[in-house]
């Protein structure tokens, strides 16, 4: 598990981790009513914070909260966090909630101060066995609520679900729903098959990921051709490759599913690919500025 780093930010101030505290009436820990993000960050750049902010931004507005900073705040609250840290090769983690009211009602009233809270996390190198050989993943009905486009802070079906994957033995479970695929527990699922790389369209029954559209922009780079459409239960289990996707540990091949190999039961020559672009693509954006 990744290690919290000891400088945190809470309401306009930096302060040790430790002595962080959020009242007891907080919404987000009485309703989960709160949002937040998880971005990468690589040789202290943040990666991809402007799409991260773009999320942010559509997830607030799902939960019908305004932006309570700009990106550029939020930025300048990014750099101070990894400066203040001495933080590198990090995650950063941002959560905004409704705030706090005196009680508990379903309806919110009206002028609460949201509750802005960011910490920063060592981010792990990816293990080079993962890469070689890939991970396992099983398959269950998609059980959680119907607005999956809101990066919302309640997980608790999601928290379910990936413990079926713990259970088994396994890295992920991925989620199907009426016969088809829509994402993993905590990934976006993406397809190869017959030289098509394919993931399921953006909508209310998936977040759109911000990993997702790199693969999706390095596919193009690639030469390899993809497409954003239904993906049914038959087609994933007859997958040439079938890779995870997500902040934390960029994209990863799934080499066994429900206990059948996927493919060769190996990293496909794509993946192969995939992962040295992402690892350029790293390379690229460094010293740009991250806004």
């Amino acid at each position: 598990m990744s290690r919290p780093l000891p400088i945190c930010y809470l309401n306009g101030t930096c302060l040790p981790l430790e002595q962080a505290r959020v009242s007891p009436l907080d919404r987000a820990f009485l309703f989960g009513d709160a949002v937040y993000e998880v971005i990468p960050v690589y040789g202290g750049r943040p990666f991809r914070l402007r799409e991260h902010l773009h999320r942010l931004d559509r997830s607030l507005a799902g939960i019908r909260m305004p932006p309570p900073l700009s990106h550029g705040e939020w930025a300048a609250v990014c750099a101070d966090l990894l400066a203040r840290n001495g933080a590198g090769d990090a995650y950063l983690y941002l959560q905004v909630t409704r705030g706090a009211e005196h009680g508990r009602s379903h309806s919110w009233p009206d002028g609460l101060r949201p509750t802005l809270f960011a910490y920063a996390s060592e981010l792990e190198p990816l293990a080079g066995k993962l890469v070689e050989e890939g991970v396992s993943a099983v398959t269950a009905e998609d059980t959680r609520w119907a607005r999956r486009d809101i990066k919302s802070t309640a997980l608790l079906a999601n928290v379910l679900l990936k413990r079926l994957a713990v259970d088994a033995g396994a890295f992920e479970t991925i989620l199907l729903e009426d016969g088809a695929l829509t994402e993993g527990s905590s990934t976006t699922v993406h397809v190869v098959k017959d030289g098509i790389l394919r993931t399921p369209p953006n909508g209310r029954h998936i977040l759109p990921g911000t990993t997702r559209d790199v693969v999706t922009e390095l596919a193009a780079r690639m030469g390899l051709p993809s497409a954003s459409e239904a993906v049914p239960e038959a087609l994933l289990r007859e997958a040439d490759e079938i890779w995870l996707a997500f902040s934390t540990r960029g994209v990863l091949p799934v080499t066994r599913l429900d206990g059948r190999p996927v493919g060769g039961g190996r990293p496909g020559p794509w993946y192969a690919r995939m992962h040295a672009a992402f690892l350029a693509y790293i390379r690229e954006l460094a010293g740009t500025p991250a806004l």
